[in-house]
């Protein structure tokens, strides 16, 4: 293949100028350090009151400082000096979860820290903020400068660990390298890491999870999707491991909570580190995702999901083991049924195929070598060579990884029961041993039997007859082609004879451990299994999908530069991928579909309405449904309603759950947590029409907190500001230095 060339830093910052005099105002995830000199102007003509200065900085507090990466997949906001944070409810489930008992149930009925004493800790969650971004693109591609190939990417492997050593000398930060436009850029990340992280209030899950599965990506929506955390530092107010004598993180810029409210046309942004998005694919990949892969993966998980609500609606402890797992199944299932149902509805093969065409048109006038009108030609073989690997990979993710849990539980005990006589005679078995009673310790808290089996026997028959024979388990082929290929009957037959789903015949291994045992155990039929997926898995798929993808951002970067060179005049801005990033628009409605109106805003009545008692989705607080027969909202209200989510047109993905909604002056105003399901198309290819963010009313928050659950002394720790009556709107800089309602003159 023959290389391409890079675009050089100077020439994206070019293309950008030049692209956002006609850029969508709602379209795109901008990285926060090259706001000044891209998209500024655009934001201000927008409605936005702030500098760029204003909202990244590395030389004073600025906006970017009072927003947090939460754990590994979430967004967070700081809103007070007292390190308190503010994210979604359901990405602090987990650790919600972890607390909870049938004693306890903090999932029922919420969880509120009265005093800095009564705050949870949670082992391994974290909190991030970057330091700074820098555009690196030059440094490395000076380092590669003439190579090709293993000497290339050695080139800029080394330069990258340079600039990363030299970033983080002498300091207690972080820092990561990341490409962006498939491999055309590169910006250095430094963070900041804390990692004692406590749990301050989360509310009922009534309130937090209102609507549950059948509302999940819909509207009118009425969840209050929040929980509230809080850092913790050492003396110095730097990262440290949990330790009582902690203190709470004294942030370098907290949030401004704004008390006006947010009304329809209103400017608006989010903040955030969304995950990921692959704007840039070509038809061929539209396709695979259409036809192959979303099909494939959503039978996988209804199949499942079927097993697990059942059980959870018939049984309180079942409920709470399954509680963080369930939503992690079933939020990428309904999300990939929109996703395929927008992208076909927009037509967006059509609309890909189109644009390609117009590519091979231009590329063959204006590029002699000819390979830019070959690129794509190359990547319709690639996909087509490739694609029983991509599908295998799907297939082992959804089984082997979201599937029966019990795989994975044997398969902490590989390295003990593949190694057993050398590990003995080494003295180190016992060791092994304690870490695996830990681990079954944690494993069989959340587990029950019956579900599992049920995942397996719904999931196996999908699998067996749809898997690419690569990823195929013959032990699971053989037991499947006795029973007839019945899943019940599969199931059954590996479940009675499997030790690893039954926690006295572990613990009686891990009490008189022996060579014979351990050889029995290996012939367990479902560590066998597992042992065979993942055999599969690594040898037979992963090297050769590794190497597709490998070609395919190759060969993507050099349809991208190509693409921007020969159309200069649209939009480009990076996908997603877990960085920081800026979106902005308007609160604001949408016609989805004929005869169909969103409006922009949902209210407590809405709660009222869809009330069920004793629905599994739809009960409710008795206390919240009389605090709104009453109309007692305390200061909250919005012009006499108590508003509870509303719309916005900003670009949003994965990752973007938690991220604060701010207005015009950098003040927030929402949170958001959600898409309609039409927007989840957004991830593929964006329409501005239609493509709307669900966020929770910041108002109905502190109602929830403050008045719903007596928890005012939190709302104390805020800085709460109004607009109203003031000539003067601009931006101040939140130090907290009262309670209560800061109306800014």
């Amino acid at each position: 293949m023959k290389s391409h060339r890079f675009l050089s830093a100077a020439l994206f910052a070019w293309l950008f100028l030049i692209n956002i005099l006609v850029s969508l105002a709602h379209e795109g995830m901008w990285i926060p350090s090259t706001l000044s000199k891209l998209i500024i102007d655009d934001m201000r003509n927008a409605g936005l009151k702030l500098t760029a200065e204003e909202i990244y900085s590395i030389n004073q507090s600025s906006l970017k400082d009072a927003i947090a990466l939460f754990g590994g997949g979430c967004t967070a906001e700081v809103i007070s000096n007292q390190g308190l944070i503010l994210t979604n409810y359901h990405c602090g489930y987990s650790q919600i979860q972890s607390h909870s008992s049938i004693e306890k149930d903090y999932l029922r009925d919420g969880f509120w820290a009265m005093t800095k004493e009564q705050e949870l800790p949670n082992s391994g969650l974290t909190a991030t903020f970057v330091v700074m971004i820098e555009d690196v693109t030059d440094q490395l591609l000076a380092a590669a400068n003439g190579l090709e190939g293993p000497q290339r990417q050695k080139a800029m492997s080394e330069a990258a660990a340079a600039i990363i050593t030299k970033a983080t000398k002498s300091n207690h930060y972080e820092a990561s390298i990341k490409p962006f436009f498939y491999g055309n850029a590169f910006y250095l990340i430094v963070t900041e890491i804390f990692r004692d992280v406590r749990l301050v209030g989360a509310p009922a899950g009534a309130i937090g999870k209102f609507g549950g599965d059948t509302d999940n990506w819909e509207w009118p929506r009425h969840t209050g999707d929040f929980s509230i955390f809080r850092i913790y530092a050492d003396a110095n107010n730097k990262p440290a491991a949990y330790s009582e004598s902690n203190v709470p993180y004294s942030p370098r810029h907290s949030l401004a909570v704004n008390m006006d409210g947010v009304n329809e046309g209103d400017y608006t942004m989010v903040f955030g580190f969304p995950g990921r998005t692959d704007q840039y694919l070509t038809s061929f990949a539209v396709s695979q995702l259409i036809d192959d892969s979303n099909p494939m993966r959503i039978a996988m998980r209804k199949a499942s999901l079927a097993v697990i609500d059942a059980a959870m609606a018939k049984n309180d402890t079942t409920r709470i083991q399954y509680a963080a797992k369930q939503p992690r199944i079933s939020n990428a299932y309904k999300k990939w049924i929109g996703q395929s149902q927008g992208l076909i509805a927009y037509d967006a093969i059509a609309k890909k195929k189109a644009h390609e065409a117009e590519f091979i048109k231009l590329a063959s006038t204006k590029d002699p070598s000819g390979f830019s009108a070959n690129v794509l030609g190359l990547l319709e073989e690639l996909y087509l060579d490739n694609n029983q690997y991509a599908l295998a990979a799907d297939y082992y993710v959804e089984f082997y990884t979201y599937g029966p849990e019990l795989f994975k539980f044997s398969n902490n005990f590989a390295k003990l029961l593949n190694h057993y006589d050398s590990l003995h005679k080494a003295g180190v078995a016992k060791t092994e041993i304690e870490r695996l009673r830990k681990v079954a310790d944690g494993f069989f808290k959340n587990y029950n039997k019956r579900v599992d089996e049920g995942i397996f026997a719904a999931q196996a028959p999908i699998f067996t007859r749809g898997g690419p024979g690569i990823i195929q388990s013959p032990t699971l082929s053989r037991i499947s082609n006795k029973n007839a290929g019945e899943g019940i009957l599969t199931a059954r037959e590996i479940y009675r004879s499997t030790t690893f789903a039954n926690r006295a015949k572990i613990d009686a291994f891990f009490n008189k451990p022996s060579s014979k045992a351990a050889a029995a155990l290996v012939k367990d039929p479902m560590f066998v299994i597992g042992q065979e997926l993942v055999g599969n898995y690594s040898k037979r798929v992963k090297p050769a999908y590794d190497a597709f993808k490998q070609v395919e951002d190759q060969l993507m970067g050099a349809f991208l530069q190509s693409t921007m060179e020969l159309f200069p005049d649209k939009t480009y801005w990076p996908d997603a991928n877990s960085t920081l990033r800026i979106t902005y628009g308007k609160m604001e409605g949408s016609k989805p579909r004929d005869g169909m109106a969103y409006l922009p805003y949902s209210t407590l009545e809405g709660i009222a309405q869809k009330y069920k008692p004793g629905d599994f989705d739809f009960d409710a607080p008795p206390r919240l449904l009389a605090l709104h027969s009453e109309r007692n909202y305390g200061p909250y209200a919005t012009d006499g309603e108590m508003r509870v989510c509303f719309l916005g047109s900003h670009h949003t993905t994965g990752g973007n759950s938690g991220s604060p909604a701010l207005n015009a002056h950098g003040e927030l105003v929402g949170l958001n947590f959600d898409r309609t399901w039409e927007s989840t198309m957004s991830d593929i290819m964006f329409n501005p029409e239609i493509c709307r963010n669900i966020m929770v009313d910041i108002k109905y928050v502190l109602f929830i907190v403050d008045i719903y659950a007596g928890a005012g002394h939190l709302v104390k720790e805020m800085n709460l500001v109004s607009h109203k009556d003031s000539s003067d709107a601009t931006l101040k800089t939140s130090k907290n230095e009262q309670h209560g309602l800061d109306r800014k003159e």
